[in-house]
């Protein structure tokens, strides 16, 4: 198997320290708020890896953690909590915030098919982890303290700072100062280098925080947002670990502050032997933004009619070191993609016949399982092993060695394929007719056709029935358009009410 790392800048072969067994570390999300699209993509592309590794045989521990305190506004050190200001945002305190959006994301993460980490850790859970590796950099004369700020790490006493960003470490210097002198605003005063950063962090006069905790530098204080992941993959996978994930933006300097502080713990080198990065996703050819108008969330892509699992396959199509742009088009064509999947997948099931044929007797089905592997081992690929999971759909190899090849590559995938039933297939088309993303005669291909009845093809008094309704609906009197659509239903007739303003019936018994 191998994976491009950010480290070395190139593809490289997988191996683990232990044989067999892999110790994987994942950013995970600040729980502040709604978990939108782009954290949904980062976290599908991560339970691709945690699937090819154990397709390929390795045993995965998997910790993500769950940051529930110190990650401020600005990554310059400077602003406010995002949990605190989450918390007066919503009209609550940051302890329930974190709460309810920690759900919120497990929520997401369970309608995507997302596998649970084999551990999941809150920031809150390790303050006393965290507080003793800053006492650990202390005591080598790796900090200092800022009076009224915090506790900094002094990045002039590591050599190889930078090392993530580029091997060269005169580079990679330049970009880390031309980053945080050109870009930012907010300044810190009295750090000694640009690049150094916030161990621990001091409560502000007035600001009356609620998540703090009492430090040999401070009484109120709270941890800064870096150490929280090196403590936590200290404590739950060791001193090294085999893969660090993450969004391509932590590489400079969340990532980069990572590496410094655990190896100068440590002593150890590299912390963890690969890093992978996942690239940007834009909506609309836009960063996402609730200014914008275009911060979208799970429910969101639920409430449009579409199904999660569309969702995900739409985020496979494209490579996980690519940017891509999400438009609401090109998830209607995911849709309709994962529809025929679906339909063709229930069609082999309904013919299966032979459970005892061997893949191994029929060559064709040996050359796709290989080029699906062989893209999804090679820098997880996702978009290239689909297209072979396009061509199999196109094969005429035995319908029981199809259905065989399209499970196991669904280990790997995770679009739910062997949890699907007709009755969810046939209710996610009715969905999508609804809000128009296909139109009847996919509906009818889709095994739709049975249920699709026209106006002029129902009695007398259940055509009136609807017109009336149609009429409530037009003049805003819902009551009375759901009394309607309620009485209909009890005669056997339920109404799919279209985005244009039409109707679908379909004859329920």
């Amino acid at each position: 198997m191998k994976l491009y790392n950010t480290a070395s800048k190139s593809i490289e072969e997988f191996q683990p320290q232990e044989d067999k067994f892999v110790k994987l570390y994942a950013c995970g999300p600040t729980v502040y708020d709604y978990t939108h699209l782009g954290h949904l993509r980062k976290y599908v592309l991560d339970d691709i890896l945690v699937r090819t590794l154990r397709h390929a045989g390795y045993e995965v521990k998997h910790v993500q953690n769950i940051t529930d305190v110190g990650h401020l506004t600005s990554d310059d050190d400077v602003g406010e909590d995002k949990l605190e200001k989450g918390a007066k945002k919503y009209g609550t305190d940051a302890e329930a915030l974190a709460r309810r959006f920690e759900d919120y994301f497990f929520y997401s993460m369970d309608l995507l098919g997302v596998l649970r980490p084999s551990l999941s850790c809150r920031a809150t859970d390790h303050i006393q982890a965290q507080l003793e590796m800053v006492l650990t950099l202390e005591k080598k004369g790796l900090t200092y303290v800022i009076e009224g700020d915090g506790v900094y790490f002094d990045t002039s006493k590591i050599e190889d700072y930078g090392k993530l960003i580029n091997q060269d470490l005169k580079l990679a210097k330049q970009v880390l100062m031309a980053q945080r002198e050109g870009e930012r605003v907010d300044k810190v005063a009295g750090r000694k280098n640009p690049t150094d950063f916030a161990l621990w962090k001091f409560e502000r006069p007035g600001e009356n925080r609620q998540m703090v905790w009492s430090s040999p530098w401070h009484e109120r204080s709270f941890p800064g947002w870096h150490i929280e992941c090196s403590a936590m993959a200290l404590e739950h996978l060791g001193e090294q670990i085999d893969i660090h994930t993450g969004g391509i933006d932590h590489v400079n300097i969340h990532h980069t502050n990572e590496i410094a502080q655990t190896e100068a713990v440590t002593g150890k080198k590299p912390f963890s032997r690969y890093w992978v990065h996942h690239n940007h996703l834009f909506v609309e050819g836009q960063k996402m933004s609730k200014s914008l108008n275009n911060f979208y969330t799970i429910d969101d892509v639920i409430d449009r009619g579409f199904s999660p699992r569309a969702l995900r396959l739409l985020f496979l199509m494209s490579h996980y070191r690519s940017e891509q742009n999400f438009t609401w088009d090109s998830l209607a064509a995911a849709q309709k993609a994962y529809l025929k999947l679906a339909r063709f997948v229930l069609d082999l099931r309904n013919s299966k016949r032979n459970n005892e044929l061997e893949l191994s007797d029929f060559p064709g089905a040996m050359q796709l399982h290989y080029d699906f592997f062989d893209a999804i081992e090679n820098d997880l690929k996702t978009n290239e092993a689909l297209t072979v999971l396009w061509e199999l759909m196109q094969s005429d190899l035995d319908s029981d060695v199809l259905y065989r090849l399209i499970m196991e590559f669904d280990q790997v995938l995770g679009l739910g394929l062997a949890g699907l039933t007709e009755e969810a297939l046939l209710e996610a088309v009715r969905k999508s007719l609804a809000k128009k993303i296909i139109d009847q005669d996919f509906a009818q291909k889709m095994g739709l056709q049975e249920n699709l009845l026209q106006l002029a093809d129902l009695p007398d008094t259940i055509q009136e029935l609807i017109k009336k309704r149609q009429l409530a609906r037009r003049d805003q009197k819902f009551a009375e358009a759901d009394r309607l659509r309620a009485e209909l239903k009890n005669k056997g007739y339920e109404i799919l009410d279209l985005e244009d303003g039409q109707q679908a019936i379909r004859k329920i018994k």
